[in-house]
């Protein structure tokens, strides 16, 4: 049973409130022999479904991971497999009949039940396609808490006619929150929060070379930008920010409900 079967039983009289608190107290921690203590509730108490990076994880743990996580919450994202093991996870994953999104990198959701629509939206941009990976990160997430999202890759400042035509988008789309991914000196996330009343969350890249290389030059940038309601993650954490852009544009969706 998920949270919401159990209310419901427990509201048409079919179960105990003894056997609710039984079966509520299972979402929680999941042990997972020695190696793993799953947070099998996270997306129950915050939205945010339960994230493992599996870049150093060993193929035989991640197996096991993602049986657990699937048996007792709708969904999970692998994030960053391991190239060797991305193959591997993907036929496992439909052995176990777990339908499959992936991004244009090895960041992966299986869920065992259909991902639902809350009816936020988040706008996702990227200074240039080798940011896309990041940025493909942070849809995932996105999507996974319900949100949809708009995207527009390869819009950098270098040619800064591109951007224009996406903000006419994102606008007549009415998205909630925009994420913007870009390396270098990382200027678009804060060209982008100048120009719109919209909040935005800067994802500098690690894309770079010399000095401030590896996004330091992006992620100093972002964070002394002149422009307000510009908010900032760390380098490369598209997760971070597809998780905040989602609770944001959630939030406001059931604002507009209660109104």
């Amino acid at each position: 049973m998920d949270l919401t079967e159990i209310l419901e039983s427990l509201d048409l009289g079919k179960i105990s409130v003894s056997k609710a608190k039984k079966l509520l107290s299972l979402y929680s921690v999941e042990k997972i022999e020695d190696f793993a203590k799953i947070d099998v509730s996270r997306k129950l108490r915050r939205g945010i479904p339960e994230v493992v990076f599996a870049e150093k994880k060993e193929l035989s743990d991640l197996k096991k991971i993602i049986v657990t996580l699937t048996s007792k919450a709708d969904s999970v994202i692998l994030s960053r497999i391991n190239k060797d093991h991305y193959k591997k996870i993907l036929v496992f994953s439909q052995k176990n009949k777990l339908k499959i999104y992936t991004g244009k990198n090895t960041t992966t959701i299986l869920y065992s039940k259909k991902l639902g629509s809350t009816g936020g939206k988040v706008g996702i941009m990227t200074a240039g396609t080798s940011d896309i990976g990041v940025a493909e990160e942070a849809r995932l997430v996105c999507e996974s808490m319900g949100c949809k999202c708009v995207c527009s890759y390869d819009i950098g400042i270098a040619g800064i006619h591109r951007l224009f035509p996406v903000i006419k988008k994102v606008i007549r789309e009415e998205v909630d929150v925009i994420i913007v991914v870009a390396g270098m000196e990382g200027a678009l996330a804060s060209v982008v929060s100048s120009l719109v009343d919209i909040p935005v969350i800067g994802v500098p890249s690690s894309v770079g070379y010399g000095y401030g290389e590896k996004g330091v030059a992006a992620l100093a940038s972002m964070l002394q930008s002149c422009t307000l309601g510009l908010s900032v993650v760390n380098i490369d954490n598209g997760i971070g920010a597809g998780a905040f852009a989602a609770n944001v544009a959630n939030r406001s969706v059931r604002k507009k409900i209660r109104s």
